[in-house]
């Protein structure tokens, strides 16, 4: 049965204020679209905090997980991740659920 409409069109953004980048991501992560994820969040590689926010994300594979814990170890202490709940159940599942850069549900 056709749910009629487009799939989610992948996005992200970026916007510096001060040393914080804000990075929103939006519609599915996967192999195709996980490294622009990726260089969107290291385009400010001196940024004191990153917050990236997942909160719009539909779809999340292991290349978007991949590109996630590559992030958190190159901004040690200094990201923060906003899932959506496709997110969060993911990373729960992968054995990431409990890490400091999770934000709380």
């Amino acid at each position: 049965m056709d749910q009629g409409g487009a799939p989610p069109v992948f996005s992200a953004s970026a916007e510096i204020d001060g040393d914080h980048l804000h990075v929103v991501v939006a519609g599915e992560v996967d192999m195709a679209t996980a490294d622009t994820m990726l260089q969107t969040a290291l385009r400010e590689p001196a940024a004191g905090k990153i917050t990236l926010d997942l909160s719009a994300v539909t779809f999340f594979d292991s290349a978007a997980i991949h590109a996630l814990v590559r992030l958190a170890r190159e901004f040690p202490g200094r990201l923060s991740v906003r899932p959506s709940r496709q997110v969060r159940r993911v990373l729960e599942i992968s054995g990431l659920g409990e890490q400091g850069w999770l934000d709380p549900a």
